[in-house]
């Protein structure tokens, strides 16, 4: 129901734009977040948004990326700048938020099977 585009490979401090089409319920896309999972880590929020495009970041990425959507068109999006290395990730965005720490994975209930970003 969530279908995430636009990883790949890039070089540091070039830029990426990740797409995650939703197909849910208007309830379950209220709040969106993105998501990413490095190899042997743990599934770690970094950005969120509502549907007023009220926006939430952690620390590692607040002013190099960027979280959006088009409510029309039913997408999230995460434009990321200045990518470092420890970017590295499988990202994932979710929906349907219970309303409890947006960046903890058990707080969302959809989610895209990951598109890969890797930042050399």
């Amino acid at each position: 129901q969530l279908v995430e585009s636009g990883g790949g490979s890039v070089a540091a401090g070039e830029s990426l734009t990740l797409s995650c089409a939703a197909y849910t319920s208007s309830s379950a896309r209220h709040h969106m977040a993105w998501f990413r999972q490095a190899l042997g880590d743990e599934r770690e929020g970094i950005a969120a948004i509502d549907s007023t495009g009220y926006t939430q970041y952690v620390d590692s990425v607040k002013d190099r990326f960027t979280i959006s959507r088009d409510n029309a068109k039913k997408t999230l999006y995460l434009q990321m700048n200045s990518l470092k290395p420890e970017d590295t990730a499988l990202y994932y965005c979710a929906a349907g938020w219970n309303g409890v720490s947006w960046a903890l994975r058990p707080s969302w209930r959809y989610w895209g099977q990951g598109t890969q970003v890797t930042v050399s």
